[in-house]
């Protein structure tokens, strides 16, 4: 690599005040020409837009989940490949590439022998994840996190209950590759880059249908959805997804590789085999 250009937010989770001098520093080591970029509120998906249309060899992102898949996103397979760095709070899809390291050590490790490699994903009405999605209700319990992370009880308790309530209120109807029509509380879709399930090489999604009897089940399946625990659930139903549709009585909500969201009533799914370049290690 000659040229790369690095995206840090600094307010983000992991990163920290201090990210661009530890940048600059592991450039200078490695002897790799390239710009630390610190963008403010409201300017980073505008920032990462320039620096992608600069074609660089590469583009570090230092920042948290919505900021790594928006980034892939933008890129996509015909862009410069893109390391989503670990700084945020689940840090899904670095985590998939890097294993534990922290972003200095993958940063690092990605300059000594990072190497270009298309990574196949999913993709909702237009919304792509590359790791894991899951719709339906126990994503609401990804508000509670965040707010038990940030130490404020009262909220915490507030979206707790609001998960609860609404757990069993709004239940998704869903349709893969035209098989017939389901109900389930919430659907998991996993990305062949993690599943255990899946070969990294096969042109599907991993399709979980998660339909728990009652709102313990609701609260037990929303904690290890959000663990990764969900595949040993006694309420899961597994199989394979290339085309999908998925709809309910109002917004779905939802969390794309780590960002919780909020979709339209109806939505398409499909596989992408070709969704963005990632600076990876060998394996």
């Amino acid at each position: 690599m000659r040229r790369v250009e690095i995206i840090a937010n600094i307010a983000s989770g992991s990163v920290g005040p201090d990210a661009p001098a530890v940048a600059e520093r592991l450039l200078a080591e490695h002897g790799v020409s390239g710009t630390v970029h610190t963008p403010g509120d409201g300017q980073l998906e505008k920032t990462l837009r320039s620096l992608i249309d600069t074609d660089p060899d590469a583009v570090f992102v230092i920042a948290g989940d919505g900021t790594a898949r928006a980034a892939a996103e933008m890129s996509g397979p015909d862009g410069p490949p893109i390391a989503p760095l670990p700084g945020g709070t689940m840090n899904m899809l670095p985590r998939a590439l890097y294993g534990e390291r922290s972003w200095p050590e993958a940063m690092a490790a990605c300059l000594e022998e990072g190497q270009p490699r298309m990574v196949s994903g999913g993709e909702i009405s237009g919304r792509l994840f590359f790791v894991a999605a899951i719709l339906g209700s126990p994503a609401l319990w990804a508000d509670a996190r965040e707010a038990a992370r940030a130490g404020k009880l009262e909220l915490t308790l507030l979206r707790a209950r609001r998960a609860f309530r609404q757990a069993f209120s709004r239940r998704l109807r869903f349709s893969l590759d035209g098989r017939p029509r389901q109900k389930t509380e919430a659907l998991t879709l996993m990305c062949p880059l993690v599943s255990g399930a899946l070969h990294e090489d096969e042109r599907a999604l991993e399709a979980a249908a998660l339909d728990p009897a009652n709102a313990i089940d609701v609260f037990r399946l929303g904690v290890s959805a959000l663990t990764g625990s969900w595949r040993d659930d006694p309420s899961v139903s597994m199989g394979r997804c290339r085309l999908g549709r998925v709809w309910a009585g109002g917004r779905i909500p939802a969390i794309l590789d780590g960002e919780p969201m909020r979709l339209e009533p109806e939505v398409q799914i499909r596989f992408r085999p070709k969704a963005f370049r990632a600076l990876a290690l060998p394996e």
